[in-house]
C-alpha cells in the first residue's frame, strides 16, 4: 500500500463513509473513491462492504487496521513536526558571540526568543575575532556575532549595528560625569591597557596615531572585563566597547563617548554554502532588537 492509500483507508475505517472521508481529508467524494479502489485492486481483496449506506471494515481490514494505524500515527507526527519547524518551534540554534555581547544583548535576546519559542535548543560559545574562521569552518557554531570582522574568503558578513568605543573612569576622576571626552583629557590618569584587542584596539591606536597622544600605563591586561573591573577599583581608566561597559558599571563608575566618536559595526558572519535554518532567521530579529538598543 502507498501513503495515500493509507491515509484514504484510515480516514474511511474511522469515519465509516466515503462522505466522511472527503470531508476530514478536503478532497472530493470520486477521488477517495478511486484511490480505495487501486489500493484494493493493488492488496488483490476487499477492504469494505457496503452495508445500509455505510462501508463496513472486512475481516482483512480488521487485520491490517493495527499496523496501518501505527504508520498513520507515524505520517502524523511527521506532519505535525514539519509545521513546528515551519514555524520555529522545534530547531537548534549554534552561535559565537564576542566575550562583550555576552553580558547583555544575547542573554536577553535569548531569554525573548525563549519565551515565545521554548523547545528551541541554544549552544552559546564565546570567541574572539582570531578563532572565528576556525569555528565557522569546523562548524562548531553556525553564525557568529564579533567586532568589525575581516573579510573571509566564503563567509558572509551581515551587518546587524554601530556601536561604539566608550571611556570608562571612576567618578572621582571626572566629578562632573561627562558624556563625552577626548584622549587628551585622559593624559594624567593612569591608562590601563589592553593588549591585542583585534580590530578595535586597531581602531584605538589609529586614533592616539591621529591625534599624536600617548598615553600612559602601568597595568596591561587581555581583556575589555578586566579592564572594567579595574576601573571600579579606581585604579585608571580605560577604553572600551559600549557593550561591556555598559554590562559592567558600578556606582562609582562612569562612561563617556569620545569626541569626536569611534564607531565600528556589528556583523553576523555564516559560510555561503551553508544557509542558516529558519530557526535561526526567526531569532535573528530578537539579536538585532537588543544590539541596536
Amino acid at each position: 500500500m502507498r501513503l495515500r492509500h493509507i491515509e484514504i483507508f484510515h480516514a474511511i475505517y474511522t469515519t465509516g463513509s466515503i462522505t466522511n472521508a472527503s470531508k476530514i481529508l478536503h478532497v472530493s467524494q470520486p477521488s477517495v473513491s478511486k484511490v480505495l479502489s487501486h489500493a484494493e485492486m493493488q492488496l488483490g481483496f476487499n477492504l469494505f462492504e457496503r452495508v445500509k449506506g455505510r462501508l463496513i471494515p472486512t475481516d482483512e481490514a480488521e487485520m491490517m487496521f493495527g499496523e496501518i494505524d501505527k504508520i498513520y500515527q507515524q505520517m502524523r507526527s511527521i506532519k505535525n513536526t514539519a509545521e513546528n519547524i515551519k514555524n520555529s518551534e522545534y530547531g537548534h540554534i549554534s552561535i559565537g558571540v564576542t566575550p562583550a555581547l555576552g553580558f547583555n544583548a544575547v542573554p536577553n535576546a535569548i531569554a525573548k526568543f525563549h519565551g515565545e519559542h521554548q523547545k528551541v535548543n541554544f549552544n552559546v560559545q564565546t570567541l574572539h575575532n582570531e578563532a572565528v574562521t576556525q569555528a565557522l569552518f569546523e562548524h562548531k557554531c553556525d553564525i557568529a556575532i564579533l567586532f568589525s570582522p575581516n573579510l573571509i574568503p566564503g563567509v558572509t558578513s551581515i551587518e546587524f549595528a554601530q556601536s561604539e568605543l566608550v571611556i570608562v573612569y571612576p567618578k572621582k576622576s571626572f566629578p562632573d560625569c561627562p558624556e563625552k571626552l577626548t584622549l587628551a583629557q585622559l593624559q594624567e590618569f593612569d591608562f590601563i591597557d589592553i593588549g591585542d584587542s583585534g580590530p578595535l584596539g586597531d581602531l584605538l591606536w589609529t586614533r592616539m596615531m591621529k591625534d599624536n597622544i600617548r598615553l600612559n600605563s602601568s597595568i596591561k591586561v587581555q581583556t575589555y572585563f578586566i579592564a572594567t573591573r579595574l576601573v571600579a577599583q579606581g585604579v585608571g581608566v580605560c577604553v572600551v566597547d559600549k557593550f561591556t561597559a555598559q554590562g559592567n558599571l558600578s556606582e562609582n563608575m562612569a562612561m563617556a563617548s569620545f569626541e569626536p566618536p569611534i564607531t565600528f559595526s556589528v556583523n553576523a558572519l555564516h559560510l555561503d554554502n551553508r544557509h542558516l535554518s529558519k530557526v535561526t532567521e526567526t531569532f535573528i530579529p530578537f539579536l538585532k532588537n537588543e544590539l541596536s538598543d
